[in-house]
């Protein structure tokens, strides 16, 4: 069985070339919370690739058998949790760090129903499915992280923002990837906002839709500014290092949404990116934002996740 130190560095390994802005998000936590979220980032990272038929999240493509990869997934996920025996690392950092924190298996059970739905190339049809998708594939990890930094498993509402904050980011993301994930088969718009918008989804990979793709883009940002609001209010709640961390993260995340927004028909001639000095100063404005008390951001009209 590899040592706890060994799977440490093959997690930190896998963050630094799987996700920069997380990365650098994560340096901000006290080492023992950043040693965990790299290993619940390894699986996420492993378990997402498997699905997607990808590697460090690039290169996506429809996996031969996506039923089979999903039944791997599955079988050594239980594997780790039930069991002693060898699985591949990134499944041994999830049994490491279930066994530090004691994270719900709910939790874990949620998200592995999220690669499920696209296992089945599932198509969300309202904007309640969507948001019930985000929350299998990134809500979920975002409480799995608020356990990891110490939030009880009983502290729904501190939970619930956690969620919140998770929601928001995989919005940024959809609208960001909204025509690559065209290019290889997959589409997280509700089919009623396509409809509205007078598309299909053949018509997000065609350059004269781009406009109409540019609204669709606006909605998804401006339906994650309220959740990140709310998820503020939980960071609040958490010790400073933890707080600057997950302040930094919604500052990079939110500004990859922000980016597509302002960049409108042109969002997609690139992969938007936050470069390095973007990075710093979201950083130092991060310290501030810690610092100083939340606006007030009732939950009362969001989406919330299923109990």
């Amino acid at each position: 069985m590899m040592e706890r130190a060994a799977l440490v560095t093959a997690a930190a390994a896998t963050i630094a070339r799987g996700s920069q802005s997380f990365a650098a998000a994560s340096k901000l936590f006290a080492p023992a919370t950043r040693e965990r979220a790299w290993l619940l980032y390894a699986w996420c990272r492993a378990a997402d690739d498997l699905t997607d038929g990808q590697e460090l999240g690039h290169d996506a493509r429809t996996p031969p058998g996506p039923g089979e990869a999903q039944a791997r997934l599955e079988a050594l996920t239980i594997a780790a949790l039930d069991g002693a025996a060898d699985v591949p690392i990134p499944f041994a950092a999830l049994r490491q760090v279930a066994c530090e924190t004691n994270l719900p298996r709910r939790l874990i059970e949620d998200h592995l129903a999220g690669f499920a739905l696209d296992a089945a190339g599932w198509r969300p049809r309202t904007e309640d499915d969507l948001l019930r998708y985000c929350y299998h594939v990134a809500g979920s990890v975002g409480c799995m992280m608020a356990v990891i930094m110490g939030v009880s498993a009983d502290d729904e509402d501190t939970l619930d923002r956690a969620c919140d904050l998770g929601l928001a980011f995989q919005l940024a993301n959809i609208a960001r990837d909204i025509v690559p994930d065209a290019q290889v088969g997959r589409c997280y718009l509700p089919a009623d906002w396509l409809q509205a918008e007078g598309l299909d989804e053949a018509d997000l990979i065609r350059p004269e839709a781009r406009l109409r793709i540019a609204r669709l883009a606006r909605r998804l940002v401006l339906l994650a500014r309220p959740y990140r609001r709310s998820a503020r209010v939980g960071a609040a709640r958490l010790p400073l290092r933890s707080r600057l961390a997950v302040l930094a993260a919604d500052g990079i995340y939110g500004a990859i949404g922000e980016m597509v927004l302002k960049l409108g028909e042109q969002a997609w001639d690139q992969r938007v990116r936050t470069g390095t000095l973007r990075k710093v100063g979201l950083l130092a404005r991060a310290g501030l934002v810690s610092i100083l008390p939340p606006s007030p951001a009732p939950r009362d009209m969001l989406w919330t996740r299923p109990r």
